[in-house]
């Protein structure tokens, strides 16, 4: 209380320690949290295939080892107490006046099992379904993003007629996807979806590329994605390949990236913590040095070594404490108020790492006010007490 301005910036070392403890966790949490969901809502328990072509194949060759609907049907019924569904898609390209200009767009073909396997959100109207492939409607889904750059909004689209390839296609519904893929997969912000057995129509050769598959259970995709290997090559001539890939090594590549981050930003913020704890030792061994002569009386007035130690262990200790405090309540504070500038942004606040903080601000008073304690209790009272 003597000396308030050094005890606050002492304590702001433990302020800064314990808040960046705080906030490095949940920096951490949050980041893994959004990158697996990314991932998982590209579909955790997905496989996917596709055809690679290679050396010395001729045309004729390479078209007849393409993957085909009958493929996709084969699996499903070979691998149905496994997979939940299995689509295929072809894409193909066309011109589409936009704002006053042409612009070149995707255009997908693909089924009723699409929106399940690839985890889309249908925003407005409705899905393709099983008429529809089987009557070769002329019906399309639009991308959100598409929606309201022909048709100004998401409702308004629906009803509305896009040309495609030369014919007149009823806009039945408008979806995006429910994870972010970052431009990695099929699908752009700008895409037209048609039911794929019309899409066949435009196409000189039959090709599902990519295939995805489904699965049940996240502890089958392994066996699952080699069980979809031999098919596809028992369906094609010796020789030809496949490429068959799950996303559960990526997953499993992001959580162990996640880990790794985290304890690296972990010791980064001990170190601050380590820092803080130094500075009080040496805040406290000054002020056992400028407190020689009150120590001295205390023992001669029958303090013993006991509570002179206690004294100066609870000063170090209070002012380390008082700083996590805070910093903990900033720690906290600060995530908590993006959300007032962020919305639907949740940030998820470890409850353990305010443990952790709470933790080791009390052991490093204890263990840094240590010395500076032990130092004051060992004092020669007489040669304290002349101490100037």
């Amino acid at each position: 209380m003597q000396n308030p301005v050094r005890s606050l910036l002492t304590g702001l070392g433990m302020v800064i320690g314990t808040a960046s403890v705080i906030l490095v966790v949940t920096i951490s949490l949050t980041s893994q949290n959004y990158i697996l969901e990314q991932i998982e809502g590209v579909g955790s328990n997905m496989i996917f295939a596709s055809y690679e072509v290679g050396t010395q194949q001729s045309t004729a060759e390479i078209t007849a080892d393409f993957i085909k609907t009958p493929d996709v049907q084969a699996i499903r019924d070979q691998l149905a107490s496994r997979v939940v569904a299995a689509t295929g898609i072809e894409t193909n390209y066309d011109l589409m006046f936009i704002d006053g200009k042409e612009e070149r767009l995707l255009v997908i073909g693909s089924d009723e099992f699409y929106r399940q396997v690839r985890n889309l959100l249908v925003l407005a109207g409705r899905f393709i379904d099983a008429s529809d492939l089987s009557q070769r409607s002329h019906v399309a889904l639009l991308t959100n993003k598409l929606a309201t750059r022909l048709f100004g909004g998401q409702q308004s689209a629906i009803g509305q007629t896009v040309k495609i390839h030369g014919l007149q296609f009823t806009v039945i519904g408008t979806f995006k996807e429910k994870g972010d893929s970052f431009g990695q997969s099929e699908l752009n912000a700008e895409t037209v979806l048609i039911p794929i057995t019309v899409q066949q129509y435009f196409l000189r050769v039959e090709r599902i590329d990519p295939l995805y598959i489904q699965v049940r259970s996240p502890d089958e995709v392994e066996s699952t994605t080699l069980m979809v290997q031999h098919i596809l090559e028992s369906r094609h001539r010796p020789g030809s390949k496949y490429r068959v890939e799950n996303l559960a090594g990526i997953l499993a590549a992001a959580k162990s990236i996640s880990r790794i981050l985290s304890l690296v930003l972990v010791l980064v913020s001990a170190i601050a913590l380590i820092i803080s704890g130094i500075g009080i030792m040496n805040i406290m061994l000054v002020t056992v040095t400028e407190r020689t002569r009150e120590i001295g009386v205390r023992m001669a007035v029958g303090a013993s070594r006991h509570e002179i130690l206690l004294q100066f262990l609870t000063e170090a200790v209070l002012i380390s404490l008082g700083g996590g405090m805070v910093g903990i309540a900033a720690g906290i504070a600060l995530p908590l108020s993006v959300g007032f500038f962020v919305d639907n942004l949740h940030i998820p606040i470890s409850i353990w790492s305010i443990v952790i903080a709470f933790t080791v601000s009390t052991l490093v008073g204890l263990i840094f006010g240590m010395l500076p304690a032990s130092r004051a209790s060992k004092l020669n009272p007489t040669e304290a007490l002349r101490y100037e």
